[in-house]
């Protein structure tokens, strides 16, 4: 039964439909999003105290999300040297948010070329990337507020996203812009209301999470409409893709060089990390929704899966 219903082009074409039946249209998604762009929209530069002094005894990233919590090394440091971390985390993780949100925005660039230029989803995809404008200038203010040194990508990892970012065929570009989205929102949503955060951090997380959720939206339900209609060959491609991204983005998500700048071995802290328990339970988790919807839309296949299950990713 299962053999005949896929070599029918009949039953092919009634799936392709209920397929097609299930998503939402995307000018009344794009709709949708504008009015809550008009009603949620923020400027960092005024919403924020920029100016405030820092408090202190407050964390810069909760510390159980921090790369080496609850490890040995950790349970060495002394409280100083746990808050100095944390902070150059955050300046990591926002730096990595800078790199990949540029990507990102040439991506909707790419998307939106050839579609109507007058149509809502083309005005969202623009609207969304001046979001991502206002997001990576204030990463970036919010890194030089904080006093640690920003931590560009690898050089490797970077002409990587030169390449994905100009040959990416589009749900490849809606699979990475997920993967860089949903596990820093998860993270960001456990910050913003953790009262021992610094207050100016808390705000940044706050911004983005509520800004983020219609860019999450607009590229789950592009993302689904893709995946129903797009060849075979280019669903395998985003298979396999999307496996090497969470790949690098799990390698990417702490900077290295942050545990020589608290005075700690490089390689030890990488070794602790990796055998964390804990730290291997916050990125499956951070990562569930997401893989769960990867999953159900059918990208979690073949070899692609193994890739995701390589990256710690997928639990």
């Amino acid at each position: 039964m299962t053999t005949t219903i896929r070599n029918s082009p009949t039953a092919e074409n009634e799936v392709l439909r209920d397929a097609l039946g299930l998503l939402k249209d995307r000018e009344q998604v794009a709709e949708r999003l504008l009015e809550s762009s008009r009603k949620h929209s923020f400027d960092p530069d005024t919403e924020l105290d920029w100016e405030a002094p820092l408090e202190d005894g407050k964390w810069f990233w909760p510390p159980e999300l921090v790369s080496l919590y609850d490890t040995p090394m950790w349970k060495r440091m002394s409280e100083e040297q746990r808050f100095e971390l944390a902070r150059h985390e955050a300046a990591s993780l926002a730096s990595l948010g800078i790199w990949f949100e540029v990507i990102l925005m040439q991506l909707l660039v790419r998307h939106i070329y050839d579609k109507p230029l007058t149509s809502a989803h083309v005005r969202y995809a623009l609207t969304e990337i001046a979001d991502e404008c206002r997001h990576s200038m204030m990463f970036a203010r919010m890194i030089t507020r904080g006093g640690a040194p920003a931590y560009p990508v690898t050089r490797l990892h970077h002409n990587l996203g030169r390449i994905l970012k100009t040959f990416s065929t589009t749900p490849g570009s809606f699979t990475s812009t997920l993967l860089g989205e949903e596990i820093l929102d998860w993270m960001q949503r456990l910050t913003f209301p953790d009262e021992r955060v610094q207050p100016l951090v808390r705000g940044v997380t706050r911004i983005h999470v509520i800004e983020e959720a219609r860019h999450v939206r607009y590229a789950r339900e592009e993302l689904r409409r893709q995946m129903a209609t797009c060849p075979r060959w280019e669903a395998e491609l985003t298979r396999l893709s999307s496996g090497e991204a969470a790949r690098v983005f799990s390698i990417s998500f702490v900077n290295p060089q942050v545990y020589e700048a608290v005075g700690l071995d490089r390689r030890e802290a990488l070794a602790q990390v990796k055998e964390s328990g804990h730290r291997r339970e916050v990125m499956q988790q951070g990562a569930k929704r997401l893989t769960d919807f990867l999953d159900e839309i059918g990208i979690l296949r073949g070899p692609g899966r193994r890739l995701w299950r390589s990256s710690g990713l997928l639990a």
